[in-house]
């Protein structure tokens, strides 16, 4: 049987088709959540996942006909999104994922049900001001970190990082339990920073393709001791009064972003985490690079450490996604059949 999965986030939604754990067609489109919260409208988001899921027939062709199941992670799941399922109170296993799934059929999209996937929130009791450093939430996430666990055959106590325009960071048990996790704005921070501020031109409204190993400590050691926001314009002040490159200047500003990355996770009391801790960091390449560069200079660390690649034709948020809708699909073996296919002009058949 083919999957698809349906994952949409706050600005970009991917549709993929897979067979026998392989991505055989893809479609993206910049769409997400974030136009439903402008606009209020569901309809341009269910209208771009219904043409991307016609894409896909028409990829693979003459095998349109195979029956299929959808399942969809992400903000998809959220208030604002397609269908809203409540997020699962940690700790959270694996199976605790599969069986909090919510089938809902969407007409719009397709004739038989989307399998929603429910986000993972901290326990936290009489959240307030006081404790609020204790909360924090994801969706989407817990797919790829269960994707990632899987594919590198990790097993717990793990610190699953994984940066990104909101980086999360996945504590995980012996157990295989996600117990918790941490959200930082890291990736957004340096995306706004980059590309609409006064640095925007110290930096070309670009980001470092390759690390600068020496200026990427020099940015972090700035945050430490000044804060990020004096870190932030010492890169203006590099590109008015040095000779330093594009890279270095970049490095520099994500050295002194990742590191308050590393301050919440030496601090935070979502976490408390020890020194020990294993680390397994996602994520696009140059981002794994620096937080483990960050993360091996820093004498609280001790644990191993791993960057865990994230191959395309099998990415950690769509495998674990996978696993999670063969789970339900054993459960549901004896149920009627899901659907009988799509034709490449989106009709059924």
């Amino acid at each position: 049987m083919l999957i698809v999965t349906i994952d949409a986030g706050t600005t970009n939604t991917r549709v993929r088709l897979w067979r026998d754990k392989k991505i055989v067609a893809a479609s993206s489109n910049a769409v997400g959540v974030r136009d439903i919260a402008v606009t209020g409208d569901r309809g341009t988001l269910m209208s771009a996942i219904k043409s991307m899921l016609e894409s896909l027939f028409r990829q693979i062709g003459g095998v349109n006909r195979e029956r299929y199941a959808i399942v969809a992670s992400g903000m998809i799941t959220a208030e604002l999104g397609l269908h809203a399922v409540p997020h699962l109170t940690a700790p959270v296993s694996f199976a605790d994922l599969a069986a909090g799934a919510v089938a809902h059929i969407l007409p719009e999209i397709a004739p038989q049900p989307i399998w929603f996937i429910p986000g993972v929130k901290n326990a936290v009791a009489s959240i307030d001001v006081n404790n609020i450093d204790a909360m924090d939430m994801m969706r989407g996430e817990e797919v790829e970190t269960f994707g990632l666990l899987a594919q590198h055959h990790i097993c717990g106590p793990v610190l699953v990082a994984l940066p990104g325009t909101h980086s999360k960071f996945v504590l995980v048990d012996k157990e295989q339990r996600i117990l918790s996790c941490v959200t930082t704005m890291a990736g957004e921070l340096l995306d706004v920073l980059t590309h609409q501020t006064i640095l925007k031109n110290s930096l070309d409204g670009e980001f470092t393709h390759e690390l600068d190993r020496e200026y990427l400590l020099k940015g972090a050691a700035s945050c430490r001791r000044l804060g990020i926001s004096r870190s932030c314009f010492a890169v203006r002040l590099l590109d008015r009064f040095t000779p330093a490159s594009h890279c270095q200047k970049a490095s520099y500003l994500l050295g002194a972003a990742f590191y308050s990355d590393l301050q919440a996770l030496k601090h935070s009391a979502a976490l408390n985490l020890t020194g020990d801790i294993a680390i397994a960091i996602g994520g696009k390449s140059v981002l794994q690079q620096a937080l483990a560069t960050l993360i091996a200079d820093d004498p609280f660390f001790s644990g191993s450490m791993l960057l865990a690649e994230d191959r395309p034709e099998r990415p950690f948020s769509g495998s674990g996604a996978v696993a999670v809708m063969e789970q339900i699909l054993m459960r549901s073996a004896s149920s009627a059949p899901l659907c009988s296919g799509i034709s490449p002009s989106g009709t059924s058949r």
